[in-house]
């Protein structure tokens, strides 16, 4: 007959059975070290119960034990399971081995360490050296082998045009001077304004104007265009006579003046006008506030500008009412042109209330004149053209009715027609034609959407290069700078022409030594003796500036 169990353990109102020693010889397991325990932490004891006698200490030792019942050991109640004891754990006691094999500095460096790795590979830049970052996910445990998510990053060189990039410009032929301009995404006119400017039936985007001005396309289109080391020598000569003329403190930091502090400088003075002519210049050669050899005579330029803007988006500051209109147009195309060339969410909003002042005021016929809303003249109207269309390609609104009515404008001081349309255009209505007028009549039409085909285009051009070509015998840098913008766009042999006397004749005519070595002389120029050196000197590096200035409308045939 099996052994009986053991009667039960005695209640817990008897006394404490003292714990029981194992016998001499015997040795429990992690005998020789005290537990790991927290005496004042008795896990899976209720608050509300007596106090009871530690299982683990009255624990019998193995030579002790009680034999097997049916081969099942017996056990008392309340003894406590080891498995369930150590299962019933909290998880913080369960990390008691790691924390002591971890201090906690370590831990803390880990941390640190891995966070720090994280930002810096967050903020490093990709170069040529880091094309693929691997990202592994999961368990550090799992059985398998891991996942890999592998994302490729682009090096930055490919988000650059490679056409442009490699382009070659030491003495190109000129076979592939005029390969060039297909790396050059050009378009006709009826491709270049959407119906919201231009009155052709095509509807697509405004190119980027102003997308020619600095690196490797730069050069490209000077070479394309045929300017040469000259030419831009002149550029740069006139740009450092502009930068010492800026104003450096005081009311009128940052600003130009008509006036001085140069010789010759006009009668009448305008800072408006005077600083967005300067700033033109400037930005023509690729400069922006941000950007550039002269950025901070560009930026104390536009804060000068943005300063004197009134609430109605009114830039005129000049003493004369009949300057005003053009020194608002003039500071509105300076304005819109750097917010298109940089996007700065600062000028967003001056440059389109300045077109908005521009829209409202438009004449009763089309165009512009001194007062808003009133007559209107080819002259200023031009400027005005330049600088909705400017705003147009920085992304600004430009309503479609505005352009609609210069268009009719121009059929009225057209003069010559041919094939039904004006060759030849006139200040007004019934004044003879002239070539400054010309000029600027038809680089209007061109940024109004008249294809390169059109039989009256073809005639006035050939007659600007023809019969009124640059000479310093008869300077008039008005009419040079709208002839080299019209001729440029237009291309083929008329600008040739052109093109062939101006970079010779117009950097031959610049002041080389002396206090106002870079500028140009007023006195021998059709409107130079009123208007003064900073206007003749502004108005002849757009001319030389022209070959990347403004892309091309037309492509090459």
């Amino acid at each position: 007959m099996p052994p009986q169990p053991p009667p039960p353990p005695p209640q817990a109102s008897l006394p404490p059975v003292a714990p029981v020693r194992p016998a001499a010889g015997t040795q429990r397991a992690g005998a020789g070290r005290e537990p790991n325990r927290d005496p004042n932490r008795e896990p899976n004891r209720d608050p509300n119960r007596e106090p009871q006698q530690d299982s683990t200490v009255a624990a019998v030792p193995k030579a002790n034990t009680v034999p097997k019942a049916n081969g099942v050991v017996p056990r008392w109640r309340g003894e406590v399971n080891p498995r369930a004891e150590e299962n019933a754990k909290p998880e913080t006691e369960k990390l008691d081995p790691v924390r002591r094999f971890m201090p906690a500095w370590l831990v803390s460096m880990i941390i640190h360490m891995t966070l720090l790795l994280i930002f810096a590979l967050w903020t490093m830049p990709v170069g040529e050296g880091l094309r693929r970052v691997v990202l592994e996910f999961g368990e550090a445990e799992a059985s398998g082998p891991s996942e890999l998510q592998v994302y490729a990053l682009e090096s930055a060189d490919s988000l650059f045009d490679e056409d442009i990039a490699d382009v070659e410009v030491e003495a190109p032929e000129i076979v592939e001077v005029e390969s060039m301009i297909e790396s050059i995404d050009l378009a006709e006119p009826s491709d270049v304004m959407p119906t919201e400017i231009g009155l052709s039936a095509a509807a697509v985007e405004v190119p980027p104007m102003f997308g020619g001005r600095t690196g490797a396309a730069k050069a490209a289109l000077v070479a394309i265009g045929g300017g040469n080391d000259v030419t831009m020598d002149a550029v740069e000569l006139g740009l450092k006579w502009l930068a010492r003329q800026q104003g450096k403190k005081g009311r009128w930091r940052g600003s130009w003046s008509l006036r001085g502090p140069y010789d010759d400088g006009s009668f009448d003075e305008n800072r408006a006008a005077a600083t967005a002519m300067a700033m033109l210049a400037f930005q023509g050669d690729g400069n922006t506030h941000f950007a550039g050899e002269y950025a901070k005579a560009v930026e104390g330029g536009v804060d000068f500008l943005l300063k004197i803007q009134n609430r109605a988006g009114f830039f005129g500051e000049g003493s004369e009412h009949h300057q005003q209109a053009y020194s608002h147009a003039q500071a509105t195309i300076a304005v819109c042109e750097l917010f298109a060339m940089t996007q700065d969410s600062r000028l967003r909003e001056p440059a389109q209330r300045a077109i908005n002042y521009s829209v409202q005021s438009q004449g009763r016929e089309g165009g512009w004149r001194y007062d808003p809303r009133a007559d209107s003249d080819l002259s200023i109207t031009g400027w005005y053209v330049m600088a909705l269309v400017s705003a147009k390609a920085a992304g600004l609104t430009v309503p479609h009715s505005t352009l609609a009515k210069i268009d009719s404008y121009l059929d009225i001081v057209a003069v010559a027609e041919v094939d039904g349309f004006g060759s030849s255009y006139c200040y007004q209505p019934g004044r003879p034609p002239s070539p400054a007028m010309t000029a600027e009549g038809l680089l209007c039409r061109q940024y109004l959407g008249w294809p390169r085909d059109r039989e009256a285009m073809a005639v006035g051009m050939d007659s600007l290069a023809s019969d009124w070509p640059i000479s310093r015998n008869s300077m008039n840098v008005y009419y040079w700078y709208y002839g080299t913008q019209a001729l440029h766009h237009f291309g083929g042999s008329a600008w040739q022409i052109w093109n062939g006397n101006m970079k010779v004749e117009l950097p031959a005519m610049q002041v080389k030594r002396g206090s106002e070595a870079g500028s140009w002389s007023p006195q021998a120029d059709k409107y130079g003796n009123s208007a003064g050196r900073l206007y003749t000197t502004c108005l002849s590096i757009y001319c030389l500036e022209v070959y990347y200035r403004h892309l091309p409308l037309y492509k090459k045939k």
